[in-house]
């Protein structure tokens, strides 16, 4: 006789496996696995084989996880093939899938759950949605049931340094000017349409994470996450290298011990984790663009003191928020570019080759003509940075930054 949920053999949760297959649809026919372009017939074969597999009395869990673990390898191959926007989104979809059926077998096997979780967060990082982004949901079932983290395992976050860089003297004709909660026609006529930047104020002050978001808590929402940190103080250095790490790990190495510097700099945070994006909120301003809300790209930013990002322009208007910790931002208009000496590379080209804050002014020496702005960043502050605008950052502090990239 089958286990409950059609699991072969006991079930160590059938609460738990009850309400992962209720995410799923309830026949196997209804699993179409539609994917939005082609692969190979063998590729097709192992996902309706593996589809069986799930759909059996009882599940067969062992096999599974095996061609979950098959279809993740063969797929990852085709993602590391070339760039990544001319990966076709077919064989992220059978990435996704892999994932999904290696994180269901774990669940119906009654093994730890973190695994699970961790196949997940790959799914959501490298693939592409499917089954109404069936792994979002299925990952929030698992993380329920993990035990929430103490206040840092690993050393009390209390210890951390909460300032640890003094901040640059901003002479007031080089300062960036601060607007408390400007009307939508005041913000559009006098910064907008013109492109200039400004600081706003007030704006975050009904936003949720203003009052709840810490070290601590990220450690408590998201320690078992796995995402993507950048190492090195910034992206421009040739030791700069990425890692696939959890969250929880990050903290632990790059924020409580301060081994190194790291970064995570990541647009699908919030994708990944709901509960952090309902602490946000999309500034009003933003309607004033071309697009719609899901147009804007939410970016978030986490790190420890002396993390930089060069002098850069961005394609995007860009609203940075500041949620904890202070940075110190420089800033340059578009017209400036030839005294800024941007990289040749293609890669780097919209990125300056000079030191905002040691400029080597020998080698670059049409810098000093160049007309900068600058400002300290203070928690509940949003800096408004104009399309192609030069802007260089450097956290003063453990800090936490959420930009919104719009048109």
């Amino acid at each position: 006789m089958a286990a409950p949920g059609g699991v072969q053999g006991p079930v160590a949760n059938p609460a738990l496996w009850a309400e992962v297959r209720a995410l799923l649809p309830a026949a196997e026919e209804g699993m179409t696995l539609a994917l939005s372009g082609e692969v190979e017939d063998g590729i097709l074969q192992l996902l309706r084989r593996a589809r069986g597999l799930l759909y059996a009395q009882p599940c067969e869990a062992a096999a599974l996880g095996r061609l979950g673990e098959i279809l993740r390898d063969y797929s990852w191959e085709r993602l590391n093939a070339g760039p990544w926007r001319e990966i076709s989104k077919a064989w992220r979809q059978v990435y996704t899938y892999g994932c999904l059926f290696a994180a269901l077998a774990e669940v119906a096997a009654g093994r730890p759950l973190a695994p699970a979780v961790r196949l997940c967060d790959m799914g959501l990082l490298m693939g592409a949605s499917v089954l109404d982004n069936v792994l979002a949901r299925l990952v929030r079932v698992l993380q329920a049931q993990l035990p929430r983290a103490e206040p840092w395992a690993h050393g009390s976050v209390k210890k951390v340094r909460i300032a640890s860089a003094p901040a640059p003297l901003v002479q007031p004709e080089d300062a960036v000017p601060h607007l408390r909660c400007p009307s939508l026609e005041r913000f559009r006529e006098n910064y907008l349409i013109p492109g200039k930047p400004v600081v706003l104020e007030g704006i975050t002050d009904h936003w949720p994470c203003m009052k709840k978001w810490s070290v601590d808590y990220f450690c408590q929402v998201a320690g078992c996450r796995t995402v993507p940190v950048e190492l090195g103080s910034r992206y421009t250095d040739e030791e700069w290298s990425q890692k696939l790490m959890t969250v929880g790990d990050f903290i632990s190495e790059y924020i409580v011990n301060e081994n190194s510097i790291g970064y995570l700099a990541q647009h699908q945070l919030f994708d990944q984790i709901p509960e952090l994006k309902e602490d946000i909120r999309i500034p009003d301003y933003c309607c004033l663009g071309e697009g719609e809300d899901d147009d804007i790209t939410i970016n978030a930013w986490f790190g420890p003191a002396g993390t930089v990002s060069p002098l850069h322009q961005d394609p995007q208007q860009n609203f940075l928020a500041q949620v904890f910790g202070r940075k110190y931002i420089c800033l340059c208009p578009p017209q400036e570019s030839e005294n800024l000496y941007p990289h040749e590379s293609q890669i780097l080209h919209n990125t300056s080759q000079v030191d905002v804050e040691d400029p080597d002014l020998v080698k670059f020496p049409n810098f000093r003509k160049a007309a900068l702005q600058s400002c300290v960043l203070m928690p509940g502050q949003v800096l408004f940075i104009p399309v192609q605008y030069w802007h260089y950052v450097r956290s003063l502090d453990i800090s936490f930054s959420v930009s919104f990239w719009w048109s």
